[in-house]
């Protein structure tokens, strides 16, 4: 099975020693650009500000165009991906790990968003490969195992909608 091309817009907002979008350009998982036209057409942008979320039916415009997440700092994240056109996907509930926004849902590193998208279309090993690099990243696993195990075993985006609804505290 090939991997996943994987696609960063890297704004340089967050802090570079605590950048796991930089570590993944450094060790060659994904291609970082500062500029937005430089994001593959038809590539699956991940976004916490669609309704459209990824699911398993996803795989093959990824496996075709790639997966392209936006690091940025949260502050500005709202007015940068409304500057954006593409393929938008939100990633279900997720419980950050990294150290800065460790238990916080939704708050994923850009490294755990493509390690999340690449797991629940089905690309496990590329997933577990790439978190592999932090000291902190198999835990991302450990810890988001049974709705990871969920949502890439959905037959639509339908059904992750329903997953996640089982792991949204009430």
């Amino acid at each position: 099975m090939n991997e996943i091309h994987l696609y960063i817009l890297h704004l340089n907002e967050d802090d570079p020693k605590k950048c796991t979008a930089k570590k993944l350009g450094r060790f060659g998982f994904a291609k970082l650009s500062s500029r937005m036209h430089r994001i593959p057409q038809g590539s699956i942008i991940l976004s916490p500000y669609t309704q459209r979320i990824l699911s398993p039916a996803d795989r093959r415009t990824a496996e075709r165009q790639g997966i392209t997440a936006v690091d940025c700092s949260w502050k500005n994240a709202r007015e940068t991906f409304y500057r954006l056109r593409g393929n938008f996907r939100r990633l279900p509930f997720l419980v950050a790990v990294n150290p800065t926004n460790f238990g916080h849902p939704y708050q994923l590193s850009s490294a755990e968003a493509l390690a999340a998208a690449l797991y629940i279309i089905g690309y496990k090993e590329q997933a577990e490969k790439i978190m592999g690099i932090f000291k902190w990243g198999p835990n991302f696993f450990l810890v988001n195992k049974e709705p990871l195990e969920l949502y890439s075993q959905a037959k639509s985006w339908e059904e992750v909608v329903e997953f996640e609804k089982e792991f949204i505290p009430q």
